[in-house]
């Protein structure tokens, strides 16, 4: 009984230690004035911004895709090139992503600029990209970066990090030329915005929240606060 007790105050210090983490947020407002009519506009001001702030990888986005179930998995890939049409990025077309994208062609994205107090996420429908469009960004990638898309078949189980070194140092062998074809397993995608929400903090919480939203490419973006 007194381990137990022990355990239950031990886990509310840790708890109190956790509620204790609080930040104000006092850098900036973001007012309607300040808005672009169009969200990639408006996404590539702040993208820019970020780039100058000297952020870790402004590129870096949560990427949340769900099944045909509903079940839902997050994890951080990297912005490779958005325009008009969408944002895009690249993986294994034989992913746990991939294969939940296939299911359930929806995602959602997230910046997290916290160092700016600032986030923007996105959700719509997700295509792949062209096989053009999917070779060139692969030949831009560095030689190790070329190889190790034809080492990792993405998302599956391995006994040992071993095998994975073992396979990349026979395959540099035998593209020691440095030709590295593109996998047909290897692609883009491209996740074609529906709502894109700008957050800025805000001091006391009140957090200054404005979404784009639109229900087909053809319709105007329509510009509301959201309460925070």
């Amino acid at each position: 009984m007194e381990n137990k007790v022990d355990k239950n105050v031990e886990n509310r210090e840790i708890s109190e230690e956790v509620f204790a983490l609080r930040k104000e947020y006092t850098s900036a407002c973001l007012h309607r004035e300040d808005l672009l009519p169009d969200p990639v506009a408006m996404f590539r001001k702040w993208f820019e911004e970020a780039r100058k702030a000297a952020l870790l990888e402004p590129n870096a986005m949560t990427l949340a895709t769900a099944d045909s179930r509903g079940f839902v998995t997050a994890r951080t890939v990297l912005l490779k090139a958005y325009d008009e049409r969408g944002f895009v990025f690249f993986t294994g077309y034989g992913s746990r992503k991939a294969s939940q994208i296939a299911e359930n062609p929806h995602a959602a994205l997230l910046f997290p600029w916290l160092a700016l107090e600032r986030q923007v996420s996105i959700s719509g429908k997700v295509e792949k990209i062209s096989a053009g469009e999917s070779l060139a960004y692969f030949l831009s990638r560095p030689l190790g970066s070329r190889i190790g898309a034809w080492v990792s078949e993405q998302s599956k189980t391995i006994s040992s990090r071993r095998l994975l070194e073992e396979k990349f140092r026979s395959l540099m062998k035998n593209f020691s030329n440095g030709e590295v074809p593109k996998p047909d397993w290897w692609g883009g995608f491209r996740v074609i915005p529906q709502t894109v929400e700008f957050w800025q903090g805000g001091e006391n919480r009140i957090h200054d929240r404005f979404e784009y939203s639109r229900t087909s490419p053809l319709t105007e973006w329509k510009i509301e606060r959201l309460q925070p």
